[in-house]
């Protein structure tokens, strides 16, 4: 079998364009001091205090990136933050740390098995840090000459790069000249080659320039004159995770399965081999390992099968921090008979260390509101966020939250761009929440198909005198044919 090789490409997002508000788009962080002392109120998050503070302890060892195989369990009630945390989790980790969010149902697919699908989870969640040292070419561009053919033939042309130490004039092949039209490189721009490849980045504008006041944009970037020689040496480092590796190293069309999605079941030689590789390049300090966060959210939905498994890939050498998320009480675990705290087998709970949540007050609850609210760019009376507050009280805060969108389009309806109270009024009326349709479907019970099939049809205006009853339920021995 031959030497696993690994190709990195950095891509860069444009995210300007999206303008979707999700229902935790507004954290960016845990809402912590440099102590790891929570804030009433920061970086998007409200209240749990001690869960935020224990969060943020877990972040703090996952940073340090001397630890992983730790599993940590967040539970709580319903519309606790335990999301949030986790999101907020992400925020503070940064880019450079992976991290992998699936929720428990996704394990369960036609295409994987639930090993491999967990597998691949675990591995999306441990980077590996690449050095490499490269030779470029950096400096500000002093003049950009090229010729274009009359015949449409390969374009030529020279580039005069300086930098406070010397200047050279480079000659341009076609490659390179569509590389520079791409960047839109121009006189004065400070720029870095990459020999290896040909690749080139635009660093800024140089300070020589700043008087230019006709050529600037609001984004543009001023740095200073490069030093010294043009051509340097330097070490470029690039994160790729586990599960890059092999899906680049385990099938035909290598990197292209990353986007096409159709990754499929990876052989278990292929990653003891990358395993090998990587534990090499470790010792020869060309690599090191970054252990990341894996969370799992609605974690109960796993089957014992899955827990066992999560139970062994703790004990693996490259093993992420695996960070669970449930809303259960004393309940049966998936594919057994018996019941447990949380719906997680014992030997797994034994091993994490568990977070609790709890509701949220009155004045936390109007915080998030009305941070919601700023998110979403709705501006709510101060009647309609007391009402709402109320609601969230009785209710759910995650029916008060959906509440916000649904008066504002009221309140649009009157022409009004101020949320009141009737339109929050309004919207309680229109849209039911879990305990009114509970107490609807109680007392038109008769009207709704039973387990058994039962329904009755006509209605007469009271949901116990019915016109017709219907059943539905057809015996078994009717069934069987000779």
């Amino acid at each position: 079998m031959s030497t696993p090789s690994i190709s990195t490409n950095v891509q860069e997002k444009d995210v300007s364009g999206l303008a979707l508000i999700a229902a935790h788009s507004h954290i960016t962080g845990l809402g912590l001091d440099d102590n790891l002392q929570p804030k009433e109120s920061a970086q998007g998050m409200v209240g749990q205090l001690k869960a935020r503070k224990a969060a943020g302890v877990i972040l703090r060892m996952i940073q340090a990136g001397k630890i992983g195989g730790r599993a940590v369990l967040m539970a709580g009630p319903p519309s606790t933050g335990k999301t949030a945390i986790a999101m907020g989790l992400s925020q503070s980790l940064g880019s450079e740390v992976p991290f992998t969010a699936v929720a428990g149902s996704e394990i369960f697919s036609l295409d994987l098995s639930k090993t491999e699908s967990l597998t691949q989870a675990f591995r999306k969640s441990i980077g590996i840090r690449i050095k490499e040292e490269t030779e470029i070419i950096e400096g500000e561009v002093v003049e950009i000459q090229i010729d274009r053919s009359i015949t449409g033939g390969h374009k030529q042309g020279k580039l005069t790069i300086k930098t406070t130490d010397m200047e050279t004039v480079y000659e341009l092949g076609n490659k390179m000249i569509e590389g520079l039209t791409k960047e839109k490189v121009l006189a004065g721009d400070v720029i870095s080659i990459d020999k290896a490849s040909g690749k080139i980045t635009k660093l800024g504008k140089s300070f020589t320039r700043a008087r230019d006041y006709d050529a600037m944009g609001p984004d543009t970037k001023f740095v200073q004159c490069p030093e010294g020689e043009l051509q340097k040496r330097k070490e470029v480092v690039h994160t790729v995770s586990l599960h890059e590796i092999d899906v680049i190293n385990s099938r035909q069309q290598g990197f292209l399965a990353l986007f096409s999605g159709d990754t499929g079941e990876i052989r278990s030689e292929v990653r003891d081999q990358i395993n090998t590789k990587v534990a090499e390049w470790k010792e020869e300090g060309k690599a090191e390992i970054v252990p990341g966060v894996l969370f799992i959210d609605e974690v109960h939905m796993l089957d014992i099968e899955c827990f066992s498994f999560i139970n062994r890939a703790l004990e693996d050498e490259f093993a992420p921090t695996v960070f669970m998320a449930t809303n259960r009480g004393i309940s049966k675990t998936r594919g057994t008979k018996y019941k447990s705290p949380h719906g997680l087998p014992m030997d797994l709970l034994d091993r994490s260390i568990i977070i609790h949540t709890s509701p949220y007050n009155a004045d936390e609850i109007r915080t998030i509101l009305s941070i919601r609210s700023t998110e979403e760019e709705v501006e709510l009376s101060a009647d309609a966020l007391a009402l709402l507050t109320k609601i969230g009280e009785e209710t759910s805060l995650r029916y008060a939250s959906n509440l916000i969108s649904v008066s504002q389009q009221i309140s649009l309806k009157r022409r009004s761009n101020t949320v009141d109270l009737p339109d929050v009024k309004r919207a309680y009326t229109l849209f039911l929440d879990s305990d009114r349709s509970v107490k609807y479907l109680e007392e038109f019970s008769s009207l709704f198909i039973d387990d058994e099939g039962n329904v009755t049809l006509g209605y007469n205006g009271n949901s116990n005198n019915s016109a017709t009853k219907i059943g539905a339920k057809v015996e078994d021995d009717k069934m069987e044919t000779d």
